[in-house]
């Protein structure tokens, strides 16, 4: 028996994620994804009554998630085969505040102060949409937005092998789709150290030498990205660097780590390691844009946030942060489809 099934089925709908909140139905469809089987067969694997697999299953036919692939008549009776409707199911649910009066802009991608006083400037003007901000790395939020979970995203992504930042990780995430690309600011990352150095790191090689205890950003961030790069170049596991399993996901969380005392070191943006009188050793200025899939560029929902981006206030109160620059604030690239 031959049938054409979708390689994976993203998840979306309330009914099928409320099948899926059961256990029990997950196993059975882990079962049919195996491949087709009867009501009894599910029942003799699972060591439940077909009258139980039948009201799970019915569950999941429902939802979408299961189909009826064959009938087969064995001893004058109809045997009725089940498989699933995808070879893999992804499941991905963002839930947002109920929208007021304003409209609400759905902001993902990387953790950034400039981005922050930039979201915030907008809930102050009554005229502008409400931006809702999700902080989760900088290929997650790639990832989501291709995925139409939001309207922009930041990143910071490195392209070791063309030296350029995230241009080139658009194109290979959206292929066959226009996309904007619009520069929110420069920005020096660097190791954030505990005030007066008292270590005297003056580099990765010096944190790594001396068994500094590192605090890490979470898989999928682009600082996070950038220091296993960095950790590769030496050599080094990241297994073997005390502290790298201690996750955090946003750069003031790094910085007020390591003014507590609980890391020596931390990577992250200069901004963030100031206002708490910390130690700062740069070592890369990096770009970070927001990405708009061009369907939403020239919407009431991102106009607001770009003609702010590009104002003279704003550009102002992001290099009294320090560690910043815009100069090149505002700059926009279409990436054809």
């Amino acid at each position: 028996m031959h049938r054409t099934m979708q390689p994976t089925y993203q998840v979306e709908q309330l009914v099928q994620l409320k099948a899926l909140a059961d256990a029990h139905r997950v196993e059975i469809l882990r079962l049919v994804m195996a491949g087709p089987a009867t009501l009894s067969q599910l029942g003799a694997a699972l060591g439940r009554h077909p009258a139980w697999i039948r009201h799970h299953l019915k569950a999941l036919e429902t939802a979408g998630l299961v189909e009826l692939v064959e009938e087969r008549k064995v001893s004058g009776r109809t045997e009725k085969y089940y498989g699933a409707t995808a070879q893999a199911f992804a499941v991905n649910l963002m839930i947002v505040p109920r929208p007021t009066e304003r409209e609400m802009l759905v902001v993902l991608g990387s953790d950034d102060l400039a981005l922050e006083l930039l979201a915030a400037s907008l809930h102050d003007d009554p005229a502008a949409p409400d931006v809702f901000r999700l902080p989760m790395g900088s290929l997650e939020g790639l990832i989501a937005l291709r995925q139409g979970l939001g309207h922009v995203a930041g990143c910071h992504l490195l392209d070791p092998e063309s030296g350029e930042f995230n241009l080139p990780y658009v194109r290979h995430l959206f292929p066959g789709r226009p996309v904007d690309v619009v520069t929110l600011v420069h920005r020096r990352q660097g190791l954030m150290l505990p005030a007066g150095n008292p270590r005297g790191i003056a580099s990765l090689a010096d944190a790594l030498a001396v068994r500094a205890r590192f605090v890490n950003r979470n898989p999928g961030s682009g600082t996070r990205v950038w220091l296993d790069r960095l950790l590769a170049a030496e050599g080094v596991a990241g297994a073997t660097v005390p502290g790298y399993d201690d996750e955090l996901f946003a750069h003031r969380d790094v910085a007020q780590a390591v003014a507590d005392g609980r890391a020596d070191v931390g990577l992250g943006i200069c901004a963030a390691a100031l206002p708490l009188g910390l130690e700062f050793v740069p070592l890369l200025e990096e770009r970070f844009d927001l990405v708009v899939p061009a369907e939403h560029r020239h919407t009431a929902l991102v106009e607001p946030l770009l003609a702010r981006l590009r104002s003279s206030e704003f550009k102002g109160a992001v290099e009294a942060l320090g560690g910043y620059s815009t100069d090149h604030t505002g700059e926009e690239t279409a990436v054809a489809a």
